[in-house]
């Protein structure tokens, strides 16, 4: 079952202990934190693969020992059935705790993701304004995918790499002290090695990720704007432009793979010169008979043992510093505060008039002097106001502030005399349409993109709300009809399609308050007259804010507010 964050057990005494434990490390165990009893399962598999695999070595003494030197052919079928055994059981434990943690690991991210997808959806359009889509992308595809990678085929692999290294060690201490100080004698080393290019790796990683991200905003930017890069005759200048960003992503992947390789392969290739030390000592003990050859073979058959998990562990340390690179990356969006917060004492609105007041409200954006600087106004419940005024006058900013997908900086917006910070945002939302300039559809039917907002609505209503949006008997001439398919971002249809599609969704939530940002902008003056008494039979009796520049559709309002630079002028 997918975890709920909301009933997580309490966090322990450790977890705000930030000098011990790393930010991005205590975000990523509170990921971990829900499935610790399944990873504990894991744990105790992971223990018993390894506890076989460390048995295997030790019957090479007795095979050496007892049944060749011995000539024991009893020890010897003994010690090939006892291998046998051994070996099957521990390919079957390992087949069983690698798809456990398969499964748990692509949870434990999947739960990440979806925190990220979430708090992307609660963001404001601020956010959004200052940063590119394709960073955003990169984090939630290629960040929390690497993450998932390297979890899946990296952490069990790091567990189970430690439980063998500490046996093995155990076990050669056990076998023989000398032959084993010989053996570590190189090991501070190859660590001081592997630390050296630890800061280094995650920079590279980091410079990396940020290449990448480049080329993704790149690609999504041109293809959205694919007409007027043909119309502009740019498709060489965009190629080239193309070609720098994926050389720098090149340059950075080549200095990454470099370190990676360094900090990888040169400490195992210190640790490997006391494999040979270990070969010529050994070698003259035996001589001298200070140990059997039964023991120097189990001996060097754990040695041989020993440097594997040792690389492996020196490799995954550069997916550790992979990891650290990504999960800062999804920090940097998961750090992101989200503006628009529901309060816990919020007021439910079962029903709504649609009286809306501006009282002194303010709002800045990054670019210097405000958007809107102390404007207020009202407007009576069931009223239908236009709203005017030249671009960047803020008419776009009032629908956002309307619909709390933004908050004022100062000042106060109600609701039917409510502040809109104190009024349940599901409420809000349900009462409250906005039909935006530019609207979105989705890569769906058309039937499915009027009733996304009221998916249980029946066909009769969804087929009313096209018809009063002067869709209806557009949609009657297609073959397919509602089930039509209108493509990415609905390019199938006119941009005046487009709109109407728009506009029909908003009908059909029969809303209180009916925010229009320029709803006419891309319609013809005959499908723009049959919008306008569409909306008009729709909102009777109900409040309506329509936002343009069209005189022919400010006309048609009961009053006209107008946006200048020096305030509001009511006309």
């Amino acid at each position: 079952m997918r975890q709920d964050f909301s009933s997580c057990p309490p966090r322990p005494p450790w977890w705000n202990a930030g000098t011990l434990i790393h930010p991005d490390l205590r975000r990523a165990l509170r990921f971990i934190v829900p499935y610790v009893r399944r990873l504990a399962l894991v744990l105790a598999l992971s223990g018993l693969s390894t506890a076989l695999a460390l048995y295997l070595p030790l019957l090479s003494r007795d095979f050496v020992d007892g049944a060749v030197i011995g000539r024991d052919t009893a020890t010897l079928v003994r010690v090939a059935v006892f291998f046998a055994a051994v070996s099957l059981a521990s390919f079957l434990v390992n087949i069983v705790s690698g798809l456990r943690y398969t499964r748990v690991s692509a949870d434990i991210l999947f739960d990440m993701r979806l925190e990220m997808y979430r708090h992307l959806q609660r963001l404001s359009p601020r956010f959004y304004a200052r940063t590119r889509l394709g960073d955003i992308l990169s984090r939630i595809n290629n960040d929390i995918g690497e993450i998932q990678r390297i979890a899946g085929e990296t952490a069990l692999a790091w567990v189970g790499n430690v439980l063998f290294l500490i046996g093995t060690v155990v076990m050669l201490a056990w076998l023989d002290v000398r032959l084993f100080a010989v053996t570590i004698a190189t090991a501070p080393l190859g660590v001081w090695t592997l630390l050296r290019y630890r800061t280094r790796l995650e920079g590279e990683v980091a410079v990396l990720r940020q290449r990448s991200a480049d080329i993704g905003s790149f690609l999504i930017e041109t293809l959205q704007a694919t007409r007027l890069v043909i119309g502009a005759n740019a498709q060489d200048r965009e190629v080239a432009r193309f070609r720098e960003r994926n050389a720098a992503f090149v340059r950075a992947l080549m200095s990454m793979q470099l370190v990676t390789y360094l900090s990888g392969g040169l400490p195992g290739l210190i640790m490997t010169a006391g494999t040979g030390a270990v070969f010529v000592y050994g070698g003259l003990r035996v001589i001298h008979g200070a140990i059997t050859a039964g023991t120097f073979f189990a001996f060097m058959a754990y040695q041989m043992r020993l440097l594997p998990p040792l690389q492996a562990l020196m490799g995954m340390y550069a997916n550790l510093a992979t990891v650290r690179v990504s999960l800062r990356r999804v920090s940097d969006i998961l750090d992101q505060s989200v503006e628009v917060q529901e309060r816990p004492s919020a007021v439910p609105l079962p029903l709504v008039r649609g009286a809306i007041e501006f009282d002194d409200v303010t709002v800045s954006y990054d670019r210097g002097a405000p958007v809107l600087d102390r404007l207020s106004f009202s407007v009576r419940a069931g009223e239908t106001v236009a709203i005017v005024g030249p671009s960047g006058s803020g008419k776009s900013t009032i629908a956002d502030l309307v619909l709390r997908l933004i908050d004022p900086d100062r000042g106060t917006i109600r609701i039917d005399g409510h502040d809109l910070r104190s009024v349940a945002l599901r409420d809000l939302r349900r009462h409250v349409a906005l039909v935006e300039q530019e609207p979105c559809i989705l890569h769906a039917t058309i039937g499915e993109n009027i009733r996304y907002a009221r998916p249980d609505a029946t066909d009769t209503e969804v087929a009313d709300a096209a018809r009063q949006a002067a869709l209806g008997e557009l949609i009657d001439r297609w073959p397919e009809k509602y089930r039509t398919i209108v493509g990415e971002r609905g390019l199938a249809l006119s941009a005046g399609e487009r709109q109407r599609v728009a506009i029909a969704r908003a009908f059909l939530v029969d809303p209180a308050v009916l925010i229009l940002d320029e709803p006419s902008a891309a319609l013809d003056p005959v499908s723009e007259r049959q919008v306008v008494e569409g909306y008009q039979s729709v909102m009777r009796g109900r409040t309506a804010i329509v936002i343009t520049h069209r005189s022919e559709l400010a006309s048609r309002a009961d009053r006209v507010i107008a946006l200048s630079d020096p305030g509001v002028t009511a006309v």
